[in-house]
Parts: C-alpha cells; structure tokens; sequence
C-alpha cells in the first residue's frame, strides 16, 4: 500500500493534530493506558523497575527501511520488533514504549491506522504496551521512531563486551536474504532466548544481528583476537551466496560468544532442550590476530551495511 495521497479528504491533513492524537489512542485500544500511565499528559507514570533499566532507540523511515511493498500494519510490527530485538540482546525484559512520528501532510490516513495495528498487535503479543509520543509535520517522508524502556531480569546484563580468545562463536536462525523473504518485518525478536543466555555463566557477550554478520562480529570480537569461522557451519537462508549471508543485514538474530572450555554439542543439546524450534549453531571461534587457519574465512573480504558510508 502506497502511504501518500493527494486527496485532502484521505490524508493526515484532514484530521489536523488534536482529531489524529485522538485517532491513535482509539487505534491502540487497550495498549495504551490512560493518561498519566499513557497518552495524554506531557510525560507518562511508568510503574518501578526491578532491575537495571535498559533504554534502546531505532526508526524506521519510508526508503530506507521501507517501501510500499510493505503493508503498514508491518511497518508497524518492524518498528515495534527491531527495538525489542536490541532487548533480547542484552537478555533483558521490555516494559514500555512511546513512538515520535514525523509525517508528510499527503501521508493516509488508512495507512496510519495500519501502522498502529501493527503497533498494538505487537504491543499485546509481548504485553509491553505504548505509552506515549509525539506527532510532528515532515514535508517529503515519513519516520517513526520508537523508544523502548526495559529491565534486566537474568543476575546480570549481557553487552558486546566480554568474549575472550578461544571463546566459540554462536549465532541463532538463518542468515540472508532479508529482502527478498520479508524476513526484515516478519522476523520474531529472541526475548525468551536472549533471557535465557544472560543466565548462563558461559555466555560471555552478546548482541543483535542488523547490519550483517561480516560488520556486527566486529564488535563482538575482543582486544587481540579475530574470528576463525567455518564457512560449512554458517546457517545461510535458502538461495544465498555468501556475500548475502554475512552482509546483508537486518537479520535480527542473536550473536554471542560461549567460553573456550564449554564443548558445543552439550551447549547445543541444552539449547535444544528449552528452544526446540529455533536454529543454533556454532559458527567458530575467536583466535589470537594473525593465527586464523587458513582453511578459515577471511571477514575482510566481506561489508555488512554501514549508516552514512
């Protein structure tokens, strides 16, 4: 569904401001509580946190991260996942959201509302409901931007930080193609899984794939070290190449490092026992710089996506 329109009668303009804040709240239904703990007041009341608060932030913009070959109500859902994605990678609980919309005055109204079904879908899915926002006039585009608020719920917060040399290098689902399968806006977000490794002493880093596995294991990789990866163990989506499975991006899985010491068919076997329906598999490991066998992949050859460049 293309979401811009000339006709006034069928556009954001019709509504104005206060009519179109209104109509969010009724597209939102129950996932957005009453004001002062939802939309309405200048800041909303969130209840206390347990843990340590986790903050994350990610847009999604028409051209970049969509197009009209998406339907809104998945534009939505994109928005909502790819921020609980960021989440689930740091083995955390989402709690409450509020979206920033900037809005061409030709943007449909049929099409917001979609949007905010997508929205609210996702909200009563993973019970975090959508707190607040703001609207705002943007000529030429459409971006909304979510901010999610979350909590620590495992001992400890898992960051990309932590993995060691010898640590063996982890990676969940398929990669790929994220395009051409719609898996970009259909994918699920790891919680119970990313809750899951923060618990296990052996986790030692984590984080979520989205700019493509050759550019994220970058960051995942620790002082001195560079991975050795085994090109048969990489878990490609079906019809691509390895140029797709490692730069690609926008998989939204679950990259983390397992100590050295841990063998990785028993940690599989565990995984398998709690998360029988989603894919692991153990990718490498990281190596001393410059002792990579050379029956590994060099990562050099290979870009993931780069904002700016």
């Amino acid at each position: 569904m293309h979401p811009f329109t000339q006709k006034r009668a069928e556009s954001v303009t019709a509504l104005g401001e206060t009519k179109l804040i209104a109509a969010i709240r009724h597209w939102l239904g129950a996932t957005s509580p009453r004001a002062p703990f939802g939309i309405g007041d200048d800041c909303a009341v969130l209840p206390a946190i347990l843990g340590r608060p986790l903050l994350t932030v990610d847009p999604v913009i028409y051209g970049e991260h969509f197009n009209a070959t998406v339907p809104p109500r998945g534009v939505g859902e994109k928005l909502f996942k790819r921020n609980l994605s960021d989440i689930a990678a740091m083995g955390g609980r989402p709690r409450a959201a509020v979206v920033a919309l900037a809005l061409d005055p030709g943007v449909k109204l049929d099409w917001l509302e979609g949007f905010y079904r997508g929205l609210a879908a996702v909200s009563r899915q993973y019970g975090v409901p959508v707190v607040g926002g703001d609207v705002a006039r943007h000529v030429g585009g459409i971006v909304a931007t979510m901010t999610l608020v979350g909590e620590q719920v495992a001992p400890r917060t898992l960051t990309r930080n932590g993995a060691r040399t010898r640590d063996w290098i982890f990676v969940t689902g398929v990669l790929g193609g994220s395009l051409a399968s719609e898996h970009h806006w259909r994918f699920s977000p790891r919680l119970a899984e990313g809750a899951w490794l923060a618990g296990r002493a052996e986790v030692r880093a984590m984080l979520d794939l989205s700019d493509g596995l050759a550019k994220d294991l970058r960051a995942l990789t620790p002082p001195g070290a560079e991975p050795a990866l085994d090109v048969a163990a990489l878990p490609r989506r079906r019809g691509c190449d390895l140029r797709a499975t490692l730069g690609d991006g926008e998989d939204y899985e679950l990259l983390f490092a397992v100590a050295g010491e841990v063998e990785p068919v028993e940690f599989i076997r565990a995984w398998r026992r709690k998360f029988s329906r989603t894919r692991l598999s153990c990718i490498g490991k990281f190596v001393r710089a410059g002792q990579r066998p050379t029956n590994a992949l060099d990562l050099a050859e290979y870009q993931g996506f780069e904002h700016l460049r």
